[in-house]
């Protein structure tokens, strides 16, 4: 196991006047290292996935064709794996027809497969008792009796209350609206009205600018 140091790194502890001397001095006079010497081949991974994407359609095209014509001859597959017998696939289960499923349900239940015993590694928990974990207890299985039904409790008598139905009071008539309110109230409900229908207008006139401005953008891009 190694031991985890969670102690901050040594350049946190260096102060601000030294910190800016090491690095003038490293921009100023860099340290001369060896050259780099790669142990490692690099691996022909082929054309990568972004230049693959920025690949005109017609070189797709002819690699596609070429692809198909004359495909490329891979050496055989070697597996190292034993294969498992899983049985029979589930999807080749469910295609087959309804008389094969009724004949193995037959087989099944008149002749079914002999299983080797079970054998279980784990010991049986204790249902109850001191060395239980159980916190709650089954009190039917603990306590021993007959049992009792007892009566119910005897129900109190309904009883009905009276009471009065309050005559609603009387709503005085409305007064008559005077001519020029009324006409002050229909002027602003057409102002409303117009303002409504011309901010419409205005929504829908920069709704279209914009779609215009991006198919534009996007067809002459």
């Amino acid at each position: 196991m190694f031991d985890l140091d969670f102690s901050p790194p040594e350049g946190l502890e260096i102060s601000l006047w030294r910190s800016l001397l090491i690095n003038l001095a490293d921009r100023f006079a860099p340290e001369r290292l060896a050259p780099l010497q790669l142990t490692a081949k690099p691996v022909d991974v082929g054309i990568l996935e972004g230049d693959l994407l920025n690949l005109p359609w017609y070189r797709t095209v002819f690699t596609n064709l070429g692809d198909v014509i004359s495909p490329e001859t891979l050496p055989p597959l070697l597996l190292e794996s034993q294969p498992v017998d899983v049985g029979e696939l589930l999807g080749d289960e469910l295609s087959h027809g309804w008389w094969d499923s009724l004949l193995q349900n037959v087989r099944d239940r008149l002749s079914p497969a002999k299983l080797p015993p079970l054998h279980l590694t784990s010991q049986p928990v204790t249902a109850f008792g001191a060395e239980s974990s159980l916190q709650i207890l089954d009190w039917s299985s603990l306590i021993a009796g007959p049992k009792v039904f007892l009566a119910d409790a005897p129900q109190p008598a309904p009883t009905f209350a009276t009471y009065q139905v309050a005559m609603a009071p009387t709503v005085p008539e409305p007064a008559p609206a005077h001519p020029g309110l009324l006409a002050a109230r229909l002027q602003l409900t057409r102002d409303i009205v117009r303002t409504r229908f011309r901010r419409k207008i205005w929504i829908s006139l920069a709704a279209a600018e914009a779609v215009f401005l991006l198919v534009a953008l996007f067809k002459f891009q």
